[in-house]
């Protein structure tokens, strides 16, 4: 694990972004660890992921001309990163949707950049992929064309057919999928700080033994 995922993975440890316990998935299934992006809400905070962001957006992704995130904890990810980016000499649009479309004032879906161009897609987890299939429904429908997608949270979990959310979604959108992390970044992660952070001493076994039930091995 490098420098950058290491101090990516402590602040969103440290802001109880990624927890560990015992959790009941969407899917219904038990998990020993679960990401919500949504409880980083600081500012400091929001800015280093920003940067991570950033950073793979700049080394990774395709030419784009509008930041998209899905309502709503893509929203503020959207907008946060185009600052980022700007900072970095590029600037670009950023947008959104409403959960519901406005039926009065300027009305719409969509608030921000148009969203008729080069779309690319920021986001938090990645399990099934189901929020973010509604979000490239809503952008084609908008005249946009999608060109990635990038995640914070890559959970690797396998589907029916043997290949994982990020590798189904890469293969039926046809775009690069992206991730700033992934579940075997934190098991590197506990395994060289699990002591120093006092963690549950048999936390890394059940995420070990979850990761070979239920995700790719890498």
């Amino acid at each position: 694990m490098n420098a950058a995922s290491a101090s990516l993975l402590k602040l969103l440890i440290d802001q109880a972004v990624l927890r560990f316990g015992d959790f009941t998935l969407k899917s219904g299934r038990q998990s020993p660890y679960f990401f919500n992006l949504g409880a980083l809400h600081t500012g400091a905070a929001t800015q280093q992921l920003a940067e991570a962001y950033a950073q793979c957006i700049v080394k990774s992704a395709p030419s784009f001309e509008l930041v998209f995130g899905p309502a709503y904890k893509g929203i503020p990810i959207a907008v946060a990163v185009s600052e980022a980016l700007a900072r970095r000499g590029r600037d670009v649009a950023w947008g959104f949707n409403r959960k519901e479309e406005k039926d009065h004032g300027e009305g719409g879906r969509f608030v921000g950049g148009s969203i008729a161009t080069r779309v690319l897609l920021v986001d938090d987890v990645l399990t099934a992929g189901t929020a973010i299939r509604e979000a490239v429904d809503l952008i084609a429908g908008a005249g946009g064309t999608l060109v990635g997608v990038v995640i914070a949270m890559d959970r690797q979990e396998l589907g029916p057919s043997g290949n994982t959310a990020v590798q189904i979604l890469h293969e039926e959108l046809g775009v690069p999928v992206l991730s700033l992390l992934n579940l075997q970044n934190v098991i590197e992660y506990l395994d060289s700080n699990g002591r120093h952070d006092n963690y549950p001493q048999d936390l890394l076994k059940r995420i070990r033994d979850y990761q070979r039930s239920h995700c790719a091995l890498t």
